[in-house]
């Protein structure tokens, strides 16, 4: 799992950069849909790893449970 939270971090710090370059400079086309698709496929990646980070928690409280 740590892992998973390593790059999860990495991940929202890569997010939150193409977020500040992109509000606070020019950039032109070209570079803006480079940074739309790496941001996009960064939302996936985190998405993932919270869902994955989820249902092992639902595994584990269910193990508690039996």
């Amino acid at each position: 799992m740590a892992k998973t939270e390593i790059s999860y971090n990495k991940n929202l710090k890569e997010l939150d950069e193409i977020l500040n370059e992109i509000e606070n400079s020019d950039i032109d086309l070209d570079q803006l849909t480079t940074k739309v698709k790496r941001a996009t496929f960064l939302l996936k990646e985190c998405k993932t790893n919270l869902r994955d980070t989820s249902k092992l928690i639902e595994n584990i409280i269910e193990d508690w449970e039996e």
